[in-house]
């Protein structure tokens, strides 16, 4: 087969796949299965699989579960109740609604649905020797780290911004600046000493399944060492997901605690950092200074 059938073969290949997906999107809510799309491109259940699961990298089932939970997304968004979202999208039970968000958004429809509602967030800004920096917890652990943006050399961040994004991502918890509760948080995360002789700290993270695993392995990468997007992909065994990869380290909400800054480009660059490049270089030299220390 020369380079032009081949060519030939790929573009057919692509429009059946576009079909699909259209298919797909359509019918989402009857929760078709796999012999009715391959049906309706007009192929056998069997070269369809193998044909949707090679071009777009998950099978068609995972797919269609894609599809289902953005549904649900959008209407629970609406203030529709659970039970008449389960309906909507095509569920036979709440049950498996419950099951689709915990697979794919590792949260629960309620949950999903709350942002954040009963929930006690208490939060303060504070000094740090990377600049001041807005931190905020739970029960159940730290929820938000971010840095207040002071220098010329990168956007500017005001408090308020910063509290007004904290916001955002729990828009329905409730908000209590509490100098006192967050104070001790900043010692434990800031002085790179105090690992030796203090407790973990708990976490408390909400994020795709994909991003959880993200932010894991970066956690694994130690303090005055560095990896890459690839590293990582690799890591949580998505060779191919280099790019993903780089979206969810851009979506860390947990600044230094969870090391997003040890990740730089694959060359060698430092890379872009979400609080700014100087930041992330002061990190990574204070951290590399400091092992160098320890050893």
């Amino acid at each position: 087969m020369n380079i032009q059938t081949d060519f030939k073969q790929l573009s057919e290949d692509y429009l059946r796949i576009e079909q699909a997906i259209l298919y797909l999107e359509n019918h989402y809510k009857d929760q078709p299965g796999l012999e009715d799309v391959a049906a309706s491109i007009g192929l056998s259940e069997y070269h369809f699989q193998r044909l949707f699961t090679r071009w777009a990298g998950v099978s068609p089932k995972r797919f269609l579960q894609f599809l289902t939970k953005e549904g649900a997304k959008d209407l629970l968004d609406q203030s529709e109740n659970l039970l008449d979202t389960t309906h909507q999208v095509g569920l036979s039970s709440l049950g498996r609604l419950h099951d689709l968000f915990v697979t794919t958004e590792a949260v629960t429809p309620g949950e999903y649905k709350a942002r954040g509602a009963g929930l006690t967030i208490r939060y303060g800004i504070h000094p740090t020797p990377f600049g001041k920096c807005l931190i905020a917890t739970t029960e159940r652990g730290i929820c938000h780290l971010s840095f207040v943006q002071t220098s010329e050399a990168v956007p500017r961040t005001s408090e308020g911004e910063a509290i007004d994004q904290l916001v955002a991502e729990w828009q329905q918890a409730r908000m209590i600046e509490d100098y006192k509760t967050t104070v001790p948080l900043i010692e434990p995360i800031f002085d790179l000493r105090y690992s030796n002789r203090g407790k973990p700290l708990n976490v408390h993270l909400r994020g795709t399944n994909f991003q959880l695993k993200v932010w894991e392995a970066l956690l694994q990468v130690p303090a005055g060492g560095v990896t890459t997007y690839g590293g990582i992909a690799a890591r949580i065994g998505k060779p191919s997901a280099t790019q993903a990869v780089g979206t969810a380290v851009g979506h860390n909400p947990i600044a230094v605690l969870i090391p997003c800054h040890r990740v730089i480009r694959k060359v060698g660059e430092f890379g872009n950092y979400r609080h700014g490049a100087l930041r992330k270089k002061a990190l990574l030299a204070r951290e590399f200074v400091n092992a160098l220390v320890v050893e």
